[in-house]
Protein backbone atom coordinates (compact mmCIF):
# COMPACT_ATOMS: atom_id res chain seq x y z
CA UNK A 1 0.00 0.00 0.00
CA UNK A 2 1.32 4.04 -1.19
CA UNK A 3 1.50 5.90 2.17
CA UNK A 4 1.99 9.59 1.51
CA UNK A 5 3.97 11.22 4.50
CA UNK A 6 3.53 14.97 5.20
CA UNK A 7 6.55 17.03 5.53
CA UNK A 8 6.38 20.21 7.33
CA UNK A 9 9.42 22.74 7.19
CA UNK A 10 11.33 23.87 11.09
CA UNK A 11 9.67 27.45 10.69
CA UNK A 12 6.13 26.48 10.41
CA UNK A 13 3.92 29.91 8.74
CA UNK A 14 0.19 29.95 10.02
CA UNK A 15 -1.34 29.72 6.82
CA UNK A 16 -0.79 26.22 7.10
CA UNK A 17 -2.85 25.57 10.63
CA UNK A 18 -5.26 28.00 9.53
CA UNK A 19 -5.87 26.38 5.83
CA UNK A 20 -5.49 22.74 7.55
CA UNK A 21 -2.90 21.60 4.65
CA UNK A 22 0.54 20.12 4.45
CA UNK A 23 2.92 22.01 2.79
CA UNK A 24 4.33 19.14 1.28
CA UNK A 25 3.39 15.29 1.01
CA UNK A 26 6.00 12.44 0.12
CA UNK A 27 4.77 9.27 -1.89
CA UNK A 28 7.62 7.43 -3.12
CA UNK A 29 10.45 9.56 -4.55
CA UNK A 30 8.53 12.21 -5.59
CA UNK A 31 7.51 15.34 -3.61
CA UNK A 32 4.21 17.35 -4.42
CA UNK A 33 4.86 20.54 -2.80
CA UNK A 34 1.73 22.93 -1.63
CA UNK A 35 1.49 26.05 -3.40
CA UNK A 36 3.77 27.86 -1.71
CA UNK A 37 3.22 32.15 -1.12
CA UNK A 38 5.00 34.92 0.06
CA UNK A 39 3.56 34.98 3.25
CA UNK A 40 5.36 36.04 6.84
CA UNK A 41 5.16 33.50 9.95
CA UNK A 42 2.21 35.00 10.51
CA UNK A 43 0.52 34.11 7.53
CA UNK A 44 0.14 37.74 6.22
CA UNK A 45 1.30 39.01 2.79
CA UNK A 46 4.84 40.96 1.42
CA UNK A 47 3.44 43.90 0.51
CA UNK A 48 5.76 44.75 -1.86
CA UNK A 49 5.32 42.48 -5.11
CA UNK A 50 9.11 41.51 -5.56
CA UNK A 51 9.72 40.61 -2.14
CA UNK A 52 6.49 38.64 -1.76
CA UNK A 53 8.13 36.64 -4.82
CA UNK A 54 11.62 36.37 -2.65
CA UNK A 55 10.02 34.97 0.34
CA UNK A 56 7.61 32.84 -1.67
CA UNK A 57 10.67 31.37 -2.57
CA UNK A 58 11.90 30.55 0.26
CA UNK A 59 9.45 29.35 2.15
CA UNK A 60 9.61 27.01 -1.01
CA UNK A 61 13.13 26.29 -0.08
CA UNK A 62 12.33 25.57 3.31
CA UNK A 63 9.82 22.91 2.41
CA UNK A 64 12.25 21.26 0.02
CA UNK A 65 14.98 21.64 2.49
CA UNK A 66 12.44 19.72 4.91
CA UNK A 67 12.36 16.74 2.46
CA UNK A 68 16.12 16.98 1.87
CA UNK A 69 15.75 18.60 -1.61
CA UNK A 70 16.80 21.62 -3.03
CA UNK A 71 15.60 23.55 -6.55
CA UNK A 72 17.92 21.37 -8.06
CA UNK A 73 15.54 18.24 -7.35
CA UNK A 74 12.20 20.08 -8.74
CA UNK A 75 11.08 18.65 -11.65
CA UNK A 76 7.89 20.72 -12.32
CA UNK A 77 6.52 24.04 -11.34
CA UNK A 78 3.17 25.87 -11.90
CA UNK A 79 3.25 29.69 -10.88
CA UNK A 80 -0.05 31.42 -10.44
CA UNK A 81 0.18 35.41 -10.69
CA UNK A 82 -2.49 38.00 -10.10
CA UNK A 83 -1.48 40.88 -12.80
CA UNK A 84 1.23 38.47 -15.20
CA UNK A 85 1.24 41.42 -17.81
CA UNK A 86 2.81 43.88 -15.55
CA UNK A 87 4.43 41.51 -12.75
CA UNK A 88 5.93 38.68 -15.16
CA UNK A 89 9.60 40.78 -15.75
CA UNK A 90 9.75 41.20 -11.90
CA UNK A 91 8.95 37.78 -11.47
CA UNK A 92 11.58 36.75 -13.95
CA UNK A 93 14.13 38.55 -12.34
CA UNK A 94 13.71 37.02 -8.87
CA UNK A 95 13.70 33.33 -10.59
CA UNK A 96 16.53 33.81 -12.65
CA UNK A 97 18.52 34.05 -9.00
CA UNK A 98 16.46 30.82 -7.66
CA UNK A 99 16.60 28.45 -10.06
CA UNK A 100 19.75 27.53 -10.99
CA UNK A 101 21.59 26.09 -13.76
CA UNK A 102 20.48 23.95 -16.79
CA UNK A 103 18.57 21.40 -17.27
CA UNK A 104 15.70 23.68 -15.95
CA UNK A 105 12.11 22.12 -14.71
CA UNK A 106 9.16 22.37 -16.67
CA UNK A 107 7.09 25.61 -16.01
CA UNK A 108 3.67 26.46 -16.25
CA UNK A 109 2.79 30.07 -15.45
CA UNK A 110 -1.52 30.71 -15.26
CA UNK A 111 -2.84 33.93 -14.25
CA UNK A 112 -5.75 33.84 -11.86
CA UNK A 113 -7.86 36.80 -10.73
CA UNK A 114 -7.60 35.69 -6.87
CA UNK A 115 -4.56 33.95 -4.48
CA UNK A 116 -6.22 34.84 -1.38
CA UNK A 117 -4.49 38.34 -0.64
CA UNK A 118 -1.65 37.00 -2.44
CA UNK A 119 0.14 38.14 -6.19
CA UNK A 120 2.47 34.76 -6.82
CA UNK A 121 2.30 31.27 -5.51
CA UNK A 122 4.42 28.33 -6.84
CA UNK A 123 3.64 24.95 -6.31
CA UNK A 124 6.47 22.33 -7.12
CA UNK A 125 7.10 18.57 -8.10
CA UNK A 126 9.98 17.35 -6.97
CA UNK A 127 12.36 13.90 -6.79
CA UNK A 128 13.79 13.00 -3.20
CA UNK A 129 16.83 12.04 -3.79
CA UNK A 130 18.51 8.93 -2.84
CA UNK A 131 21.30 8.55 -0.59
CA UNK A 132 23.57 7.05 -3.60
CA UNK A 133 22.46 10.28 -5.42
CA UNK A 134 23.26 12.40 -2.48
CA UNK A 135 26.78 11.06 -2.08
CA UNK A 136 27.25 11.57 -5.89
CA UNK A 137 25.93 15.30 -7.08
CA UNK A 138 26.14 17.06 -3.86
Amino acid sequence: MNQRTAIFPEKRHALYDAHKYSPAVRAGDLLFVAGQVGSREDGSPEPVYEDQVRRAFANLREVLAAAGCTFDDVIDVTSFHTDPANQFEAMMAVREKEIGEAPYPTWTAVGVNWLAGFDFEIKVIARIPSRADIGASR
